[in-house]
């Protein structure tokens, strides 16, 4: 078993994706952490092509015993199966600690096990507020409050009593040995299983920190996210505007996501295109013309005598 792992989770429709994160993964990867790859039985073959040689393609079916055929939650079955395999990951005993990383992340910078773990046997751990989300109009009115309102549901189950909640959205490092308490303290007492905690609430990353918090089975070294992610179009649309570059997200983060939940039908986003180039996908026809007019009309406006 070793000590550090990255787990990835994807299937053939993120196939781009995780190409690239993959290449990014080898070309930053300065202690070589072994990849484990997860994907449906029938992509095996296609992602076992991408060559790596940290990287190990694992078929999915070997947590078939947890996965669900239908929808859970109102999500299909996809999604909340591969929340299953982040959480039951811990029981194939191949890694002690794993970060679980998302197939749209890049890398951008060398990383390795010193960001990670806190000592040679206990790994740091993403826990935040996410205040900066809280004050973003959008997110807070289409996302924010019902999430809220979740995590306090998970708290109450798992019988934590704390006015703040602090989790993350994703890029955790999970310890095996929380989520085998999770499994044997928590979920069997009950005659739950995984599927029966996604049910009430599908933020498998909530399940395991509030308990890691009620239950303290390892000590709690809290640190800030290591992946920059640019949550909607007006995130990344404002970095672009204030021409963030790379190397300036490369300070504080070592990948970041654009997500592929809204940037999908944009392709792969490069994030080091020129300002017009990276503004490009973002805007219309219609919108680049009533831009150039007003370019126009700015620069009439002000040459004027």
């Amino acid at each position: 078993m070793t000590t550090l792992a990255v787990l990835l989770k994807s299937y053939r429709g993120d196939v781009e994706y995780a190409r690239r994160m993959i290449s990014s993964f080898d070309s930053f990867n300065a202690d070589d952490l072994p990849l484990y790859v997860v994907v449906p039985d029938d992509d095996v073959a296609l992602f076992a092509t991408m060559t790596s040689d940290n990287m190990t393609v694992l078929s999915e079916d070997v947590f078939a015993q947890h996965l669900v055929k239908e929808p859970v939650h109102g999500l299909r079955a996809g999604y909340i199966n591969q929340e299953i395999v982040k959480l039951a990951f811990a029981e194939l005993g191949l890694a002690q600690n794993y970060w679980c990383v998302d197939s749209d992340a890049e890398f951008i910078r060398p990383f390795g096990r010193a960001d990670f773990m806190y000592d040679e046997v206990t790994p740091y751990q993403v826990l935040v507020e996410d205040r900066d989300l809280m004050v973003e109009p959008r997110y807070f009115r289409e996302y924010w409050q019902e999430r809220h309102a979740t995590l306090q549901l998970i708290a109450r189950e798992i019988g934590l009593d704390d006015r703040v909640i602090l989790t993350c959205h994703g890029h955790q490092v999970f310890s095996s040995d929380v989520l085998r308490a999770f499994r044997e303290d928590f979920l069997e007492p009950r005659g739950w299983t995984y599927i029966d905690a996604l049910r009430i609430a599908p933020y498998e990353f909530s399940w395991y920190n509030l308990w890691l918090q009620k239950s303290q089975v390892i000590p709690i070294h809290a640190r800030e996210p290591w992946v920059k992610v640019f949550h909607h179009e007006g995130n990344h649309f404002e970095a672009i505007l204030r021409q963030v570059r790379v190397a300036d997200l490369a300070r504080a983060y070592i990948a970041v996501v654009v997500n592929s939940n809204y940037s999908r039908d944009m392709g792969l986003l490069d994030l080091r295109a020129s300002k017009p180039a990276a503004l490009a996908p973002y805007l219309s026809y219609r919108e680049l013309g009533q831009l150039l007019r007003a370019k126009i009309s700015d620069t009439w406006r002000r040459r004027r005598p």
